[in-house]
């Protein structure tokens, strides 16, 4: 039975394409090239849609006629935006900014498709709460697992998973879409 029509992610995220995937979505992936910032100056939400949104755009420029999505995943910890490490030291770095601290997991979503000027974008909110990590956590878990393609530095669905206290919202918002809201904004679009 098809729920959903089937539609293009403007992503090579190996989670959201395997979360998508397991849900059972219909869908094509492909990378937007799209090299993001976080120079600019906007407040977190809209820096999550802002550049969900690009990616979108980039996608529906080659696919028109097709709905294309685009996320975009950020941390915010108290107005301060983390997006994916530049290297180990980094990734050291954000998760000792992040420990012992509840901090916003910002997934923004943007719908796009060219042909009839379709064009929404929204986010969507998590709450992390992490004990209090020690630099020898943190430096085995570095050195252990990928944390360079990840905002914030890691990844909530694996070992990392020891370290957290609390989640308020959506889980696989963290993991970067959230599935629940974006199965019923596409069910919505698609009565359009």
């Amino acid at each position: 039975m098809k729920i959903i029509d089937p539609f293009i992610l403007a992503s090579s995220s190996p989670r959201r394409k395997r979360l998508l995937k397991e849900a059972g979505f219909n869908f094509s992936a492909i990378e937007s090239n799209i090299k993001e910032s976080l120079d600019l100056r906007f407040p977190p939400e809209a820096m999550a849609e802002h550049w969900a949104r690009e990616k979108a755009i980039s996608v529906s420029q080659k696919y028109p006629n097709k709905l294309v999505i685009g996320a975009d995943t950020i941390i915010n910890l108290k107005g301060k935006i983390l997006g994916k490490p530049k290297d180990k030291n980094d990734s050291f770095k954000m998760l000792k900014m992040l420990s012992g601290k509840t901090h916003e997991v910002i997934t923004g979503i943007s719908f796009i498709r060219s042909s009839n000027n379709l064009d929404i974008t929204y986010n969507e909110i998590s709450y992390i709460s992490l004990r209090i990590l020690s630099d020898k956590e943190i430096n085995f878990y570095i050195n252990n697992y990928n944390t360079l393609d990840k905002a914030g530095s890691y990844g909530i669905q694996s070992f990392f998973s020891i370290h957290v206290l609390n989640i308020k919202g959506c889980f696989y918002n963290i993991m970067g879409l959230p599935l629940s809201s974006l199965y019923t904004r596409l069910k919505s679009i698609q009565k359009k």
